[in-house]
């Protein structure tokens, strides 16, 4: 297995210099919501688990917005390969009128209806009162992260990944000075709590905006064609249709699976605690795999582009099969480093911080144990669904491989364990985390079939 680490001289010098802008700005960006997490967790629990709840919705939109731009590393990777710029600037214009539309679309009905969008997540009154003006305010952030999340997607499909660096480090750093003012009410301004962070996030992704549309004017390399972005055509629109729609789908019905876990938690006599304890282990889970998500990414670049330039079938193959062990084992080292964090860290440092009280500290550690117990599966996965099957237009399988677990294992085993059982904490873990062993053996058995290697190009118009 270890021989197909063997590669090219430069190889991993390559991928280290795709993979480490792309894992810095996931951090980045994760950030932004980790620190809105910690300043409200600072306020109580139940504005801790108002926030989650809120959130929870919200990443649904995120999801929706990640499903698209993923569509769009596709089709611009393989057309990095081939070097065909205008076909890059089609694939753009159709994402960008998609994603703006759906967030458009989604940030008006939560600016309507955020009580009711929230009473979907919980029946907790008090939760519902507190996170509604959250929903409504942060919900309307999303419109200017959807244009942000294309462009950026477009120059890192085209192996410039160190511009989503740029766009997302000042936003981060904006929104933590702007929470630490509208939350608490310092220098000078009111103190408006949860309503505060929600301004906060919207002031952030606009400033996202703002950078990327200076970087548009001043970049000279590979431009976009306005005409091509304008005026995708036709046939570039049934492309979107046939991977970004089907991956839109997948991360859609992924992250709403995501969300009945909050929505089972919410429902149990111990929801406040649970979503508190939630909430902080939905944080680490992002920090811990913003690393493999940048490897996934950096594996869907590689792979797309020696596809859209013909290369050698078995060579692409070993290719696929290399990333795969490598994130295998970078999943493994994650799980170490947990596993010294939740006693050293954690639990004396973190859990206090977020001000959980014992129950929720002892639900939180045993999520911790679950998640890093699963960890090398969690990353292969990343790289088998997002890099490998993605890469060459096998979305189907991506899907399969993706929810098939999801859906008919981990999610009626949690609420089996939970609602009808009312099983002890730990096994209630086992059943949310689960899902990510049974998708290793589906997507090994995708890997060596071979199919997931296409040229999905057209000729130059």
């Amino acid at each position: 297995m270890l021989s197909v680490l063997r590669q090219q001289p430069g190889f991993y010098r390559h991928l280290a210099a795709l993979s480490l802008p792309i894992v810095l700005q996931n951090l980045i960006s994760t950030s932004l919501g980790f620190v809105d997490t910690f300043m409200v967790g600072l306020m109580g629990s139940n504005e801790l688990s108002a926030v989650a709840a809120a959130n929870s919705l919200l990443f649904l939109l995120q999801t929706a917005i990640f499903g698209l731009t993923s569509g769009l590393s596709i089709l611009v990777s393989q057309y990095w390969g081939k070097g065909d710029l205008r076909s890059i600037s089609r694939a753009v214009g159709v994402v960008l009128y998609a994603s703006l539309g759906l967030a458009g679309t989604v940030s008006l009905l939560l600016g309507l209806f955020p009580a009711g969008a929230m009473s979907l997540v919980t029946d907790n009154a008090l939760l519902i009162q507190l996170g509604a003006p959250y929903l409504r305010i942060a919900g309307a952030s999303y419109v200017c992260n959807a244009l942000a999340s294309v462009y950026v997607s477009m120059e890192r499909s085209m192996e410039n990944p160190a511009l989503g660096t740029a766009v997302f480090a000042v936003p981060v750093s904006l929104n933590t000075l702007l929470n630490y003012c509208l939350i608490f009410g310092k220098f000078g301004f009111p103190a408006r709590g949860i309503s505060g962070a929600a301004a906060a996030t919207l002031i952030s992704r606009f400033a996202e905006i703002v950078i990327v549309a200076a970087y548009i004017v001043t970049r000279r390399k590979a431009p976009l064609y306005l005409r091509e972005l304008l005026c995708p055509g036709l046939p570039m629109l049934k492309d979107f249709l046939r991977y970004s729609v089907l991956i839109l789908f997948n991360e859609c019905m992924w992250a709403l699976g995501q969300t009945m876990f909050t929505t089972i938690l919410g429902h149990m006599p111990t929801s406040a605690d649970l979503l508190a304890a939630f909430a902080v282990m939905s944080n680490i889970d992002k920090m811990s795999t913003v690393a493999c998500y940048g490897l996934a990414d950096a594996t869907a670049i590689i792979l797309g582009k020696h596809m859209g330039s013909d290369s050698d079938q078995d060579e692409t193959y070993h290719l696929g099969c290399c990333l795969l062990v490598v994130a295998a084992l970078l999943g493994a080292v994650i799980s170490v480093i947990l596993a010294l964090l939740l006693p050293t860290v954690f639990r004396p440092v973190l859990f206090p911080l977020f001000q959980l009280n014992e129950y929720a500290t002892f639900a939180v550690t045993c999520m911790c144990v679950a998640y890093l117990l699963q960890m090398p599966c969690r990353s292969f996965n990343n790289a088998v669904i997002t890099g490998v099957l993605r890469s060459g237009g096998d979305i189907q399988a991506a899907i399969t491989v993706d929810l098939i677990p999801l859906w008919l294992i981990s999610i009626p085993l949690t609420a089996l364990l939970a609602l009808k059982l009312e099983a002890a904490i730990p096994l209630i873990c086992v059943g949310i985390y689960c899902e990510n062993v049974c998708k290793m053996p589906l997507g090994i058995l995708r890997l060596r079939s071979r199919r997931w290697i296409n040229n999905i190009t057209r000729a130059e118009n």
